[in-house]
């Protein structure tokens, strides 16, 4: 077998392996996966910072952990209120969505992978890494755009022209 026929039986399998995890979890379980991962590296990071300054402590690691902990709570929280909303739209109590399927957990899990990012490159600044401004400047930018756009009522961008009169605000 020559070389770039390996190539392309490796870029075969890793599709195939991608696919078929994509099958099992789906586009939800790829971003909990996300969500874990970087919620693991930015503890890794934060404690390699702490311990690079002299600052590491146990009793600040735990808090560190049960904060996240926290955080999967409210992820939790997220995917219940998906589950009732839908369950709403399904008997039919005159409650029409303008999209199905989840939106509240998605949009949640999003936010703290933004968070978790920004954390990362904070420890990793700490460490003596370098970062790009405009990396720093993007993930705070996608951050602040999400609260923008949940503390002002109106659900995220899906795709999909949510009509929205003056009379329904009243």
């Amino acid at each position: 077998m020559d070389a770039p026929s390996k190539v392309t039986e490796f870029k075969a399998l890793v599709t195939v392996i991608f696919t078929a995890i994509t099958a099992l979890i789906g586009w939800q379980g790829w971003l909990v996966a996300i969500w874990v991962f970087a919620m693991v590296l930015d503890y890794i990071t934060g404690s390699r910072a702490a311990m690079i300054h002299g600052e590491w402590s146990s009793k600040v690691a735990r808090e560190g952990i049960w904060h996240k902990a926290g955080s999967i709570a409210v992820g939790l929280v997220a995917i219940m209120m998906d589950l009732s909303v839908d369950v709403i739209a399904q008997v039919g109590i005159g409650y029409d969505l303008p999209w199905s399927g989840p939106i509240i957990f998605p949009v949640v899990v999003v936010w703290y992978i933004l968070t978790e990012a920004g954390s990362i490159i904070e420890n990793a600044i700490s460490c003596g890494a370098p970062c790009p401004n405009w990396l720093k400047d993007k993930i705070k930018d996608a951050k602040n755009k999400l609260d923008e756009q949940q503390t002002s009522g109106h659900p995220p961008d899906t795709g999909w022209e949510i009509e929205h009169s003056a009379t329904e605000d009243e």
